[in-house]
């Protein structure tokens, strides 16, 4: 039942500015620029409240229309947890948190001028964690902030651990919050929120020793704490009067491929997983197998660079013997462009999908990445300069293929604030980004 009535409430910004075709808005009479004020009362401080609170069966929706400016009551029966099919301008609706950290190892503190303005604002705000799995620090939460994770069920939460050793922790993140962290994990746990950790290795301080500690503390509050991805530190020719810091070489990333296969081994027998994992730049350096596809246990860490390789290669091959190669009726000669670290595995690839389609020819080009620095090796790190800069005078074909990642999510510009139409338009040829799943690259190669 719906039911409107004017009433008198003070406005709020809470601006409307998407409503799905036939969901609950829809039918309302929702529309976009309308304001949300209160649900069943309560004013609305942020997206995570906002779900919890439209969450049940019966709910009031005091709602400012744009047109009239008049405030209407809506009464909504509907199934629990069913959604009302609207989004609001600020995917929070409040502010974020930015960071207090000044980590040793961070980033954002490598990055030269010029680039997109959004790149400088470092967020430490857990509900972004939620809503579209940015990794939090911890360090940035009042009481209140996190009594809010346990009533709203803020769940999964990824956070960046890098050491449960209080001391180390304040050390590498420079913040004297830091050390809490394991006291804070453990709360969370014991209210049955799931978390996944992060792990920023950094030679010399959180490696060897430090990281089986820290491993050791996390796998402590398995299954709440899910996993562990393991990445390596990454170093730009940015880093004037910043700390020193060493990188990962063969030797080196071998041995802590060694010291966490150990480790898996003892967390598959005693916890049914294998619980940490290495992103695939260890085993690249190390010049070392990556793990099998049932290996990575669902690849819950995929976003963190673990398992991305092993997953996208199994796909391909998978599509490739489903598929008839007699799809792409014409000649075709087109290029791919990728980091080092991938180079090989899409040479590879590329082999592949000539084998079956015999019409058909892939250039694959290897980006020097000098806009960061050549210590930074994978896709997503690429700009169009260096895209540019290093292919204009190759014969690259009718199409340029490139992954997704190297642009923003929602929206088709680089790291150094060029689009991918104004790419086009200096390499003078289609540039066509993929998601990094194995069908939508062969497809996209392939049409």
């Amino acid at each position: 039942m719906i039911c409107k009535m004017e009433v008198n409430v003070k406005n709020i910004n809470n601006i409307v500015s998407k409503v799905y075709k036939n969901s609950i808005a829809d039918e309302m009479g929702i529309e976009v620029g309308d304001i949300l004020l209160s649900v069943n009362k309560e004013k609305v401080e942020d997206i995570i409240q906002y779900r919890f609170l439209i969450s049940e069966e019966y709910i009031e929706l005091e709602i400012k229309k744009q047109k009239n400016g008049k405030i209407y009551l809506y009464e909504i029966e509907k199934d629990y947890d069913e959604e009302l099919g609207i989004e609001f301008t600020n995917p929070i609706i409040d502010k974020a948190k930015s960071c207090r950290n000044k980590c040793v190892f961070c980033f954002i503190d490598q990055l030269p001028e010029g680039m997109r303005e959004t790149l400088y604002f470092k967020d430490d705000d857990s509900r972004l964690s939620f809503l579209q799995g940015n990794f939090v620090t911890l360090t940035n939460m009042s009481e209140d902030d996190i009594n809010n994770i346990i009533r709203y069920r803020i769940s999964p939460i990824n956070i960046s651990v890098h050491t449960t050793n209080p001391e180390l922790r304040r050390k590498m993140i420079n913040n004297k919050f830091a050390g809490k962290l394991i006291d804070i994990m453990r709360r969370l746990a014991e209210a049955g929120i799931e978390m996944n950790a992060q792990i920023v290795l950094c030679p010399g301080y959180n490696d060897k020793e430090e990281l089986e500690r820290s491993l050791e503390d996390l796998s402590s509050l398995h299954p709440y704490v899910k996993s562990a991805a393991i990445v390596p530190v990454g170093i730009t020719r940015h880093r004037d009067n910043l700390a020193r810091l060493d990188i990962f070489d063969e030797k080196s990333a071998g041995y802590t491929i060694d010291q966490v296969n150990k480790l898996q081994e003892k967390y598959l027998d005693k916890l049914n997983t294998r619980f940490a994992f290495l992103s695939d730049e260890f085993y690249i350096l190390a010049k070392r197998p990556l793990l099998k596809y049932d290996e990575y246990e669902g690849f819950d860490q995929f976003e963190d660079g673990v398992g991305m390789i092993t997953k996208m290669g199994t796909e391909i091959v998978q599509y490739l013997d489903t598929i008839s190669g007699s799809r792409l009726n014409k000649s075709k000669k087109v290029s791919i462009a990728t980091g080092k670290s991938a180079y090989e595995f899409m040479c590879r690839m590329a082999n592949k999908i000539m084998d079956k389609f015999k019409n058909i020819e892939i250039n694959v080009y290897r980006i020097k990445n000098n806009f960061f620095g050549e210590t930074i090796t994978v896709s997503g790190l690429l700009t169009a300069t260096d895209l540019i800069d290093q292919l204009k005078s190759e014969d690259l074909g009718e199409t340029l293929y490139i992954t997704r990642s190297m642009m923003k999510a929602d929206e088709e510009i680089f790291l150094d604030n060029i689009t991918l139409k104004e790419l086009e338009e200096q390499l003078n040829l289609e540039v066509v980004p993929c998601e990094n799943k194995g069908t939508d690259v062969v497809d996209k190669i392939t049409k």
